[in-house]
């Protein structure tokens, strides 16, 4: 079954003037790094103290955020459905004011099932302020030749979330314990995400053309296009495996007999080398086909894996391995928006690609823990990590702790 991409491009005469496009991409850029950096990293810093003070263990507080991970996945459809319908401008404010206020009771949680309630409802506010929204803004501004360097602008200062807001979690824990650092993280929150996304972000008036062809309908189309389900389980496959590398990497790493601190440094290469793939797939698809480009990058990852256990024996070998793998670490978060806009056109883009990360970010939350499953029941690691040797004992990482890309983040 065809499709018919139905794109309303952003100028002059559609969707405002250039400036106000590349205002909203510095808008998205602060508070996708503050959303990434206070929903969903500070989580990494605040674990064990809040497992300490609610007298929990860390992997029941560790599944609050598997909880709010999948609530996320759930809110992608009907939040895509908005976004076609109405713009980002509501859905966006309402979800920070939201979020804001959840952090805020957070920070007053007494008891696991409380923290939990808190993290499925910063889940939902996480659908509706993060990636998937940002993108269908920036997706229904640019026309495709500006689109690829908005998309990037956004990300690559994003990237940095886990730079910023790991250590001043970590700052304001010490002197301020975790209610106080939380807080101050609402107060950030508040004040950076919420004036931003209702002051900056607009929505582009529709072409004639485009109102013709209803949103629904357009993603009813794409759901018969035998393509979108083979987009579907090649980023289901790839974000389960970056989601279990990211998760699993130190712990492996450090079974193969390398020292704590050489496998965290190497498994730290994986957030720079995202922002190396995605500027490799903006530079080289001016030249290049994105599926081309895409599928080559997925290729060196498969490799990559392939290799390990044949390499990471040896310091050289481990940080080669993680290279290879790391150059595809962020090309997921830029292909698509690029492959679902130029396949089926930007009238529907927000419906068909909430119909993508629902999968795909289930995926992403629920292979470590599946991994992790997997190495208690066995006392080896998966296929994926697998050693060619029976490793040492080590303990590995949090089933899910924050790990970037690997549930679409930063």
């Amino acid at each position: 079954m065809s499709t018919t991409a139905i794109t309303v491009p952003a100028d002059s005469t559609v969707g405002g003037h250039r400036a106000q496009g590349w205002r909203i991409v510095a808008a998205l850029a602060v508070t996708q790094t503050v959303g990434y950096g206070t929903l969903y990293y500070a989580y990494a810093v605040l674990l064990r103290p809040i497992a300490a003070t609610l007298g929990a263990s860390t992997t029941a507080v560790t599944g609050a955020l598997t909880a709010s991970v999948l609530a996320g996945a759930i809110l992608a459809i009907p939040v895509g459905r908005w976004l076609d319908r109405h713009g980002g401008r509501a859905l966006m404010t309402v979800g920070s004011l939201t979020a804001t206020a959840l952090l805020l009771a957070w920070s007053q949680v007494h008891t696991i099932g409380q923290l939990y309630a808190v993290m499925i409802g910063i889940g939902v506010t996480g659908a509706m302020v993060l990636y998937e929204p940002a993108f269908a803004v920036i997706v229904s501004w640019f026309t495709p030749d500006r689109r690829s360097t908005a998309l990037l602008a956004v990300t690559i200062v994003a990237g940095f979330a886990s730079t910023i807001f790991l250590p001043l979690t970590g700052i304001l824990v010490e002197h301020l314990d975790w209610r106080g650092a939380l807080l101050v993280l609402a107060t950030i929150h508040g004040l950076l995400t919420v004036p931003l996304h209702t002051l900056v972000i607009r929505r582009t008036p529709r072409s004639p053309v485009a109102s013709d062809a209803p949103s629904d309908q357009s993603a009813r189309a794409a759901m018969r296009d035998a393509r979108f389900w083979i987009l579907a389980v090649t980023f289901i496959a790839h974000g389960a495996a970056t989601s279990t590398m990211a998760v699993h990497l130190v712990g492996y790493l450090t079974s193969r007999g390398h020292p704590p601190t050489f496998a965290a440094t190497t498994a730290g290469l994986l957030g720079v080398l995202s922002v190396t793939g995605r500027l490799v797939l903006t530079g080289a698809r001016r030249r290049v086909r994105v599926t081309t480009i895409v599928a080559v990058i997925f290729a060196v990852q498969a490799v990559a894996v392939l290799a390990m256990p044949l390499l990471a024996g040896t310091r050289s070998g481990a940080v080669i391995s993680v290279i290879g793998f790391g150059l595809g670490f962020g090309v997921a978060s830029l292909a698509t928006p690029a492959l679902l806009a130029n396949r089926y056109g930007t009238t529907a883009y927000a419906s068909i690609a909430g119909r993508l990360a629902a999968p795909v970010t289930i995926a992403k939350a629920t292979a470590p823990l599946a991994a992790a499953a997997l190495l208690h029941t066995t006392g080896d690691y998966p296929l994926l990590l697998a050693p060619s040797s029976p490793p040492a004992a080590a303990s590995p990482p949090p089933a899910c702790a924050p790990a970037g890309d690997a549930v679409g983040g930063g």
